[in-house]
């Protein structure tokens, strides 16, 4: 599999190209781990991460947008449906993962404290957490039905870091314990699985926002960019 920019004219006629979407930054001026608890909302900038997705993909032969119900992603999802005049589907398989620290302030160093570690014993499963067998299902036959809704043309997906990480490892058939810095898919970024017929050709990579990303935040796949960005999960 490759990572590589994505370009306009990338796929051969006939291909089925899913783009699955990481939501853009969210307000979370208390840094909570979110996880799936609603009323977290795209940023001021998230929303023009948004938008700069819709002005950079909105041109494609996208005939399905498809959202997690999260607002995040509804709301990431919504200018480039309203740019190819489709209507948001929410499908419930590409909702953030489940996680035993969500609602709380949570980092990469809260991993130092003992009280935390009854949680920590199995990092194959994860024992904090949605098992990571179980997200790679639900996100491939998401990621399946997508395609044959789109056949011969393209989908959009907005889907949360960790299932769309765990997709792509799935699909390159890579092991899915990782440490969560290492995932690239930051804020907006584009995971492309292109398809010829059944059979998945490569998976594409690409940030049409890095540029919005504070500099502070680039690199930092384990948040959401910037101080007012939630913390991501720590599955």
């Amino acid at each position: 599999m490759t990572s590589q920019p994505l370009a306009a004219d990338d796929d051969a006629s006939g291909d089925t190209v899913v783009h699955v979407l990481r939501h853009g930054e969210v307000h979370n001026p208390d840094g909570i781990l979110y996880g799936r608890k609603p009323g977290f909302h795209l940023s001021e900038r998230g929303q023009a991460m948004a938008q700069r997705i819709a002005d950079t993909i909105g041109h494609r032969d996208i005939t399905h947008v498809i959202a997690s119900p999260l607002e995040r992603a509804q709301e990431t999802a919504a200018p480039t449906a309203a740019a190819r005049g489709l209507e948001v589907l929410t499908d419930d398989r590409v909702i953030e993962s489940e996680n035993d620290f969500e609602g709380t302030p949570f980092s990469l160093s809260s991993l130092t404290q003992p009280q935390i570690w009854p949680k920590l014993w199995n990092p194959f499963r994860p024992s904090w957490g949605e098992p990571y067998a179980d997200i790679a299902r639900r996100m491939s036959s998401a990621i399946k039905d997508a395609r044959d809704a789109a056949d011969g043309h393209e989908a959009l997906v907005v889907s949360h870091q960790l299932p769309i990480w765990i997709a792509r490892l799935a699909a390159e058939g890579r092991w899915f314990v990782h440490d969560p810095r290492s995932r690239r898919c930051s804020v907006c970024s584009l995971t492309s699985f292109h398809f010829r017929g059944g059979r998945l050709l490569r998976v594409v990579y690409s940030e049409p926002a890095a540029d919005m990303i504070p500099i502070s935040e680039r690199g930092k796949n384990f948040s959401s960019g910037g101080r007012g960005a939630a913390q991501e999960q720590a599955s």
